[in-house]
C-alpha cells in the first residue's frame, strides 16, 4: 500500500507523530508538505494529496491541518474520495468498516499524538465490511456523477 500525507503549518508535528506508526505497519509513504511551521495554506497541500488518490497514483491519503475541517471540504471535492475526519478511534474505525474510506483526515491541533496514532493504526487495519455498505457508496458514485454531468450541462 502506498500512502500520500499532506499537512499545513498546524499539522507538520503531527505528521512526524505518526510517521513511525506507518513504519511499524511497513507501510509506504510519501510527504507531499509542508515540511515546516512556515504559514501556508492547507488547500495547496489537500488537493495534491486528493488528486494522487483520486487519479490512484497512490492507494489512500492523509490529511492534517489545525481542525481538520478545511482539508476534509477540499479533499471531498474530488472524485472518488471519501475523507473522514477522525477524533477518535470509533469514528476511524467506522469510516473504514461502513464508509471504506481513503482519505484520513487528522485535527493537529484538536488531538493528542497518542490519539492520532492510534487512530491511524485502527484505521489502517480495518478492513471495509462491504455488503449493504456498498450499496450506500455507489449510491454516493450516482451522486458524483449526476454532478460531474450537471457541471458540464
Amino acid at each position: 500500500m502506498k500512502v500520500a500525507i499532506g499537512c499545513d503549518h498546524a499539522g507538520v508535528s503531527m505528521k512526524n507523530e505518526i510517521a513511525p506508526v506507518l513504519a511499524e505497519l511497513d507501510i509506504e509513504w510519501e510527504d507531499f508538505g509542508t515540511k515546516d511551521e512556515d504559514s501556508v495554506d492547507y488547500p495547496d497541500f489537500g488537493e495534491k494529496v486528493s488528486e494522487a488518490v483520486s487519479n490512484g497514483s497512490v492507494d489512500r491519503g492523509i490529511l492534517i491541518c489545525g481542525t481538520g475541517i478545511g482539508m476534509s471540504i477540499v479533499a471531498n471535492k474530488f472524485p472518488g474520495i471519501r475523507a473522514a475526519l477522525c477524533q477518535e478511534d470509533y469514528s476511524a474505525k467506522m469510516s473504514r468498516l461502513h464508509n471504506d474510506a481513503n482519505v484520513l483526515v487528522l485535527p493537529g491541533r484538536i488531538i493528542k499524538a497518542d490519539t492520532a496514532r492510534a487512530i491511524v493504526k485502527t484505521w489502517f487495519t480495518t478492513s471495509f465490511e462491504g455488503g449493504r455498505h456498498q450499496r450506500r457508496l455507489d449510491k454516493i458514485k450516482a451522486i458524483e456523477s449526476k454532478v460531474r454531468e450537471h457541471e458540464h450541462e
